[in-house]
């Protein structure tokens, strides 16, 4: 199983906490050889659960300044080549359905 798929399931399962350090370690290689839209789109992903789990903690200020960041990285995927593609777009449609359940704006 990709990590991904992973993060996906975790986020099914309301595991934002976890689903945030999921791909954590995708996000620094990413970094690290420099396919920065790459990283970005990883970045966006963590910061959208990030969001959710600050929302649920009960700092709703907190929650939308980083789901902005999500929204500012989530266009990358439509002129980013990533392998599994089709996988980190149901990723983003998942969050902001899960965005939508829990924060309810």
């Amino acid at each position: 199983m990709t990590s991904i798929d992973r993060f996906i399931e975790a986020v099914q399962k309301h595991q934002f906490k976890e689903a945030h350090e999921l791909l954590e370690d995708d996000w620094k290689a990413y970094k690290k050889i420099g396919l920065k839209d790459h990283a970005r789109i990883l970045k966006g992903l963590i910061n959208g659960t990030t969001s959710i789990a600050l929302f649920v903690k009960g700092r709703p200020p907190q929650c939308l300044k980083i789901w902005a960041v999500f929204n500012k990285y989530m266009p990358l995927l439509d002129t980013t080549d990533l392998e599994n593609k089709e996988r980190f777009i149901y990723a983003k449609e998942l969050l902001e359905k899960k965005f939508a359940e829990v924060v309810k704006i």
